[in-house]
């Protein structure tokens, strides 16, 4: 396996993600920040094999005195729970970046890394490829929401294709990550118009739709599901 390099900045851990509610023109979103200054991680197997959901991840972290005080989906994955695409955690590739059009909305190029290292990032795979940073943790998925200010070339205003949908996009400055999952059913075209219009970011990351789960404890939710493969999530100590 590919060891990479990559820059840790160490700073105070704030408690957990800011988690509200928004209204977007006609549909209702949930978004929760998290910044470059917290302990973000991503989730895939532990000795036992894959996790699978939030309550197994929490478990393995109850053993060092911590738990998750944010959690989502990171991404699409096989049969077997293993990602699709680029996943490295601490450090090591685990599965390699895929860069050929495809089926499905990961293939609908052009698709992203949502890359955790000195800062969070929203990278288009192409340009990751051509120069890749220093990622801690990486997840690749697809497509594009956004991709530098502008909307996926393939997205269409009033598509019919309507699902429940979450993506991340993050700030220019790599500070700040914006998981957002749509309460209500909503096509790309809209969910994309959301990170770029209401939250102004100018490179956004679909991570999935039909198995998108969120939790979000300051707000009181947990959602339960099928099994998941990668799983984004904060890690804070345990109250």
């Amino acid at each position: 396996m590919l060891r990479l390099a990559f820059a840790l900045v160490l700073l105070p851990f704030a408690a957990t993600a800011a988690c509200r509610d928004l209204q977007f023109e006609a549909e209702s979103y949930t978004v929760c920040e998290v910044t470059a200054a917290q302990d973000l991680r991503l989730f895939y197997a532990g000795p036992e094999g894959a996790y699978g959901s939030f309550n197994a991840v929490e478990e393995a972290l109850a053993a060092k005195g911590d738990t998750l005080g944010f959690g989502m989906n990171a991404g699409m994955y096989h049969p077997d729970l293993r990602p699709v695409g680029l996943y490295i955690e601490e450090g090591v590739e685990k599965t390699p970046l895929v860069t050929r059009e495809g089926p499905g909305n990961f293939g609908l190029l052009p698709n992203g890394v949502f890359c955790i290292g000195a800062g969070l990032w929203v990278i288009e795979s192409l340009a990751y490829q051509a120069a890749p940073p220093g990622c801690r943790f990486a997840t690749q998925s697809g497509p594009m929401l956004v991709i530098d200010g502008a909307l996926h070339p393939k997205f269409m205003a009033g598509s019919d294709s309507l699902h429940i949908r979450n993506g991340v996009g993050t700030s220019e400055d790599g500070k700040t990550a914006y998981f957002v999952i749509s309460n209500q059913p909503v096509n790309f075209y809209d969910f994309a118009r959301l990170f770029r219009d209401k939250l102004g970011v100018k490179n956004a990351l679909y991570l999935d739709g039909a198995i998108s789960r969120l939790l979000a404890p300051e707000i009181g939710r947990m959602d339960a599901g099928f099994p998941m493969g990668p799983m984004i999530g904060l890690v804070v100590p345990r109250g």
